[in-house]
């Protein structure tokens, strides 16, 4: 699998909680109301505004809070990645079971403003600021979660190794 990603930043803060991501309220709706609550406690009508491709740039500590399904949310929006200052340990375990990438970057609020274009190589950890030609290299996760990611999940994974039988659905409608 390719391990770079690009697309137009959407930028948040430092401690970015499971709450915001996913309200209380949302869990148990259907899934295109889910889509509609996520992060509507910061940013009313976000969701409505990602576009497949999109890419989350975050301060520090993002998705610390309880193991609700962050990653899945993200993907099903159409996040490509989130590069952050730094991850909260359940949030980057939750995206990266899902196969979301995932890449800590110390800097990198910095050097984003949102709707600028960013292009990651989360294997390695160049991250460029397309819009402006800036560089950064933040600290690439461990190559075991990389090949997670890489086989686009855990449960893929583990289907391909012969340990399931077929991947759950995820029913809320």
């Amino acid at each position: 699998m390719d391990k770079t990603f690009s697309g137009r930043v959407w930028k948040f803060g430092d401690d970015i909680d499971t709450d915001l991501i996913i309200p209380g309220f949302a869990l148990w709706l259907p899934k295109a109301e889910q889509l509609k609550a996520c992060m509507s406690a910061n940013r009313p009508g976000w969701s409505d505004l990602v576009e497949p491709g999109d890419v989350l740039v975050a301060g520090t500590n993002f998705g610390v809070g309880s193991g609700r399904w962050i990653g899945d949310t993200f993907k099903w929006l159409g996040i490509v990645g989130i590069i952050a200052e730094s991850f909260n340990g359940l949030g980057m375990r939750n995206c990266i079971n899902v196969g979301l990438p995932v890449l800590p970057c110390k800097g990198i609020v910095d050097l984003f403003e949102e709707g600028q274009v960013v292009e990651a190589d989360w294997g390695t950890g160049e991250v460029k600021n397309a819009t402006t030609g800036a560089t950064i290299t933040g600290q690439p996760v461990p190559p075991v979660l990389q090949d997670i990611v890489s086989a686009g999940g855990v449960e893929d994974m583990l289907v391909a190794q012969g340990f399931l039988a077929g991947k759950r659905e995820f029913v809320t409608d």
